[in-house]
């Protein structure tokens, strides 16, 4: 019995200076990098008052099967895009998606994006399979 209580006692001490340590650094908190969720009627009315930049962090093959949000930016990778590929403007409104609700290439793109200083980014968790399901208009992808 001593044993196992010594041995919670190790573990609880090694978590807690675990967690200590993964708040350190420049004072954010990994939850702040958890980008908002869009549905797909507040995509459609923004981009219908041109106030977001879609952003498809689909492959290729995706795209082509699927389609794309019209006047989406499409990235070259979800995970290690150049950021250049997205607005200058830090303070754009953006918002990733990908294939559907089982994929996340989007939420992980707009990860990389706001640890980059980006502030007004969104997911839409249902994607391009949720967009087309709502009857949104779909756009071949630009090569």
């Amino acid at each position: 019995m001593k044993r196992i209580l010594l041995s919670l006692a190790v573990a609880t001490s090694l978590i807690g200076s675990t967690a200590a340590l993964a708040c350190e650094g420049d004072g954010k908190h990994q939850a702040s990098l958890e980008p908002a969720k869009a549905t797909v009627a507040d995509v459609a009315s923004w981009t219908k008052a041109k106030a977001v930049t879609p952003i498809d962090a689909n492959g290729k093959e995706t795209r082509s099967s699927q389609g794309v949000i019209p006047g989406a930016v499409l990235l070259t990778s979800s995970s290690s895009y150049a950021v250049s590929e997205l607005p200058a403007d830090k303070n754009s409104k953006l918002v990733f998606y990908c294939a559907n609700t089982m994929c996340s290439a989007g939420q992980q793109a707009a990860k990389r994006a706001m640890e980059n200083g980006y502030t007004n980014v969104a997911v839409l968790p249902e994607g391009i399979a949720g967009w087309k399901q709502a009857g949104q208009p779909t756009a071949k992808p630009r090569s």
